[in-house]
């Protein structure tokens, strides 16, 4: 028909660059050995995407150089996903025959290939090739109680049947989530929450490397690493996991990351706009417009390291029975630049903090059975917010003992001056101006000192240009940016004298300063 596209004989074009004579398939074992032996050898991080958790990722790399399959044990949101995922990076781009659901490689022999492509004298020549990144090369199985053998292995084509094929003819079955899985990473998310019948299916898989069809009397090798991941037992909602299963797994507990680590990784996820090239390989970008929307609020070091001790504190508070994941944290310092920029602040002051703590936990903190009231949800709310005001608290308690900023012998002036501050209402517009401070030594000192005390207390490297300035170029920004910073710095001083017990709370009322939770009243 005139005008129509040649289909097959542009499925016969091989990708710019790529030639099939020349390539020879290697199994996905081989692949990731090299890459991580490669990486050793060259002093490089074997896994850079994963923060901390040197043993978990030195164990996962231990078990991937001897071909085997890792099961991650954890609490929630300790970034066994991310892991797992992180190896898909390590990954080269491979070939896949056009259009096969099962991934198969060109140069493969016939008893390897699916049903469709071992009918064909030549499938790469037939339907054509494609290149495949290695981020792609990842299929995750959702592990629950709905989770059945189709969601595992496939389920038949019911429109295919209906036209006359035969249902015992294997095209007549579409593989989902191990053979989507075929030369890449098998990721099974919750193993123990699959019913205990279903996971058997994985026996031939992480055994031999096969899956295998019963009914159709088929058996098809898959080359894959299957990472599974799972709660620790005495969880909800986890099923037994069979001791032939786990004895063909090697189990790893992975941890919540050390504190300083958790403040990084807080950084690095907190909320960013991103264009498209700019963020990590293979996250899709959308195209934006020249909007002013960038994120300018500057969030100084203490507010950073307060949210990060508050999470922390979250989750040994006797209070809660369920305990915040990483997300918390860099979501409760996304919030917490949220709550100044409603207010149209520059600079975040302690108050903020909290209101971002309070939105990010609400939903990752389950109170202790006693606390939950079913009749009134407004006071079980309350119940926790009064906890993330004690997190904040006791994070507060924390920094008045790593840091000495009202040290020196100048505590009694730098108070006296603070009470001054108040007694002339000039800390109750959220912002001190420099002239505010011009007969206030001491606390000019102790701000200064605050200023200076950045490098030790964050990563350089995680924090933009312009917020850099805040602390080494002051005179670069604004009077209102530098009013708003002396004014988030003299509330983080006033509340660090009135934990260590120099400055009475009751002469700076009107001032943020978190409480401690006393109960359920």
């Amino acid at each position: 028909m005139a005008g129509k596209i040649p289909q097959a004989e542009s499925y016969q074009k091989e990708p710019p660059g790529f030639n099939l004579d020349g390539y020879r398939p290697v199994p996905i074992v081989q692949q990731l050995r090299a890459v991580i032996l490669q990486r050793v050898r060259q002093g490089q991080e074997v896994l850079p995407g994963i923060d901390g958790r040197q043993e978990t990722k030195a164990d996962v790399a231990r078990a991937i150089l001897s071909g085997a399959h890792p099961y991650l044990v954890s609490e929630e949101g300790t970034g066994k996903t991310r892991l797992a995922r992180s190896l898909t990076y390590l990954l080269p781009e491979i070939p896949v025959v056009r259009g096969c659901s099962y991934n198969d490689d060109p140069k493969w022999p016939r008893e390897s290939l699916c049903p469709r492509c071992a009918k064909s004298k030549n499938p790469a020549r037939e339907f054509g090739i494609t290149l495949v990144p290695g981020w792609r090369r990842f299929s995750r199985i959702q592990g629950n109680e709905y989770t059945n053998e189709a969601k595992v292995l496939g389920l038949k084509d019911i429109q295919a049947i209906a036209q006359g094929r035969s249902p015992a003819d294997p095209e007549v079955f579409t593989g989902t989530g191990v053979f989507k899985a075929n030369r890449g990473i098998l990721f099974v998310d919750e193993l123990p929450a699959i019913r205990t019948k279903v996971q058997v299916l994985f026996h031939p898989i992480l055994e031999e490397r096969k899956a295998i069809l019963e009914e159709y009397n088929w058996e098809h090798p898959l080359d894959l690493i299957v990472i599974a991941t799972g709660n620790p037992k005495g969880f909800a909602h986890v099923n037994e996991v069979p001791r032939p299963l786990l004895d063909r797994l090697e189990l790893i507990y992975m941890d919540l990351p050390e504190e300083k680590v958790e403040g990084e990784i807080m950084l690095k996820e907190r909320f960013r706009l991103r264009k498209p090239g700019d963020g990590p390989e293979g996250e899709t970008a959308l195209p934006t417009a020249d909007l002013d929307v960038d994120r300018t609020v500057i969030a100084p070091w203490w507010i950073l390291d307060l949210v990060n001790k508050a999470v922390r504190y979250s989750r040994i508070c006797p209070s809660v029975e369920k305990k915040p994941s990483i997300r918390a944290t860099y979501r409760s310092i996304d919030h917490t630049y949220a709550s100044a920029e409603l207010e149209n602040r520059k600079v975040v002051s302690l108050r903020h903090a909290f209101l971002g703590l309070r939105l990010a936990l609400r939903g990752r903190v389950g109170l202790r059975a006693e606390y939950v009231d079913f009749d009134n949800p407004r006071k079980t709310f309350q119940i926790g917010d009064q906890l993330s005001e004690d997190f904040l608290w006791n994070a507060l308690e924390d920094m008045g003992k790593e840091v000495s900023v009202l040290d020196g012998g100048t505590d009694g002036r730098a108070v006296a001056e603070i009470e001054s501050l108040f007694s002339l209402g000039v800390l109750a517009s959220g912002s001190v101006p420099d002239e505010a401070l011009a007969n206030s030594a001491e606390l000019k000192t102790a701000i200064e000192r605050c200023r200076k005390m950045w490098g030790d207390r964050v990563n350089a490297a995680l924090i933009p240009e312009r917020e850099k300035l805040i602390y080494n170029k002051p005179e670069r920004f604004t009077d209102v940016e530098r009013a708003e910073f002396n004014y988030s710095c003299l509330e983080f001083l006033t509340n660090l004298a009135v934990h260590k017990g120099i400055l009475a709370e009751a002469k700076v009322r009107g001032f943020y300063s978190p409480k401690k939770f006393a109960g359920a009243g």
